[in-house]
């Protein structure tokens, strides 16, 4: 799928392309003053996003978890001298990695501020990304347009999702807070919220 400008104001520039089996959303935020950038998930197709990464001025991937199709770039893009970071809880997960990322953690790129989110429950190690001075929240596999990520029955991780959804993201950010996940389309988190008391009904 062809590269996609998500967002663009005067400081920040978001682009995202689709790759891999399963469609994963890999994002780039750019900081338009220095061009220094960020990429969100190193998930498929590394010649795609070496290239991105050459043309953006990415030094950095942030992961937003440690499964199998957030990671498949993660080598070649290390190889390349690109910094690859990952919460304590899914490291493991990731054949290699440079940093650790912790939560309620600021993060820098060029003059912007990535605030993160700690929201286990898909993985133990799930974490969110805000852009601070915008509304964008990058959610991984957290939360999705129509609920949670799976938790693949596991009755403890989806309370454990739904504890993070509800007090690390509904009650932090407000309505008009755009929500990007890991897959598929954009939502927000007032579009989201009232459907709440159902996904807790449903289960997972």
């Amino acid at each position: 799928m062809a590269l996609q400008l998500l967002y663009d104001d005067a400081r920040v520039e978001v682009h995202q392309v689709v790759v891999g089996p399963v469609d994963n959303n890999v994002n780039i935020i750019r900081c338009k003053r220095t061009g220094a950038g960020l990429l969100i998930d190193a998930a498929n197709e590394h010649d795609l996003l070496l290239e991105l990464c050459q043309q953006f001025g990415v030094t950095k991937v942030i992961e937003t978890h440690g499964h199998w199709d957030h990671i498949q770039a993660v080598e070649p893009l290390r190889a390349a001298g690109i910094e690859v970071a990952v919460t304590k809880q899914d490291a493991a997960m990731l054949p290699s990695y440079d940093l650790i990322i912790d939560d309620d953690a600021a993060i820098y790129v060029g003059d912007l501020l990535i605030s993160t989110i700690a929201t286990p429950g898909h993985t133990p190690g799930s974490i969110c990304f805000k852009v601070e001075g915008t509304d964008l929240l990058f959610t991984g596999d957290t939360l999705f347009p129509g609920g949670p990520g799976n938790t693949f029955g596991d009755a403890d991780a989806f309370t454990q999702i739904l504890h993070s959804i509800e007090e690390r993201l509904f009650k932090k950010f407000d309505a008009d807070t755009v929500v990007l996940p890991g897959h598929g389309s954009a939502t927000t988190l007032g579009a989201e919220r009232p459907f709440f008391d159902e996904w807790a009904a449903r289960g997972w």
